[in-house]
């Protein structure tokens, strides 16, 4: 935090989380408004976390996107993020971005009870949470495997992903 109390760059990353308009005006506007999760299509278990996500999320809150697709690579590469290995699924939510474990807390605060207990997550402090997330990313592959391809949701699923959200 700089003295002044505005927040830089690096606060933000360093809290896992960022405002919508890091994005910029017109990807912010690809987004119709609307909470979002971008995802590894091809990483198992991140696919498990959209199809979790998909069954209870009751109230339709969600929409989704591929990371290999053309909004995912724009999201990732407005953030300065690799556009080949996703480390962290991108949830936005009310206005802000989260990534690394809060990403998931944002997801399962949303979701209502039981799935928001989890959320509790988002309270670890950041020397933990994200040395344990980046450990799991790194090794997601070769624990949980990877599809040779990305998923292919079914088409009423697919009315759930953000125009440019499939590959």
């Amino acid at each position: 935090m700089q003295k002044n109390g505005s927040c830089t760059e690096e606060d933000y990353l360093d809290s896992m989380k960022l405002p919508v308009s890091k994005l910029g005006r017109d990807l912010e506007g690809q987004l119709n408004a609307c909470d979002v999760i971008v995802f590894d299509g091809e990483c198992v278990l991140c696919s498990w976390f959209f199809r979790f996500v998909l069954r209870h999320d009751r109230d339709k809150r969600f929409c989704f996107a591929m990371a290999q697709a053309e909004i995912g690579q724009s999201l990732y590469g407005s953030l300065g993020m690799p556009l080949d290995d996703f480390q962290t699924n991108l949830v936005i939510r009310d206005g802000w971005i989260y990534t690394d474990l809060d990403a998931f807390a944002a997801a399962m605060s949303a979701l209502g009870w039981p799935w928001k207990g989890l959320a509790v997550t988002r309270h670890l402090p950041g020397f933990i949470k994200r040395p344990v997330y980046r450990v799991i990313a790194a090794n997601r592959y070769r624990v949980f495997g990877r599809y040779q391809m990305c998923i292919r949701p079914d088409a009423e699923v697919q009315e759930r992903f953000l125009e440019d959200g499939i590959i």
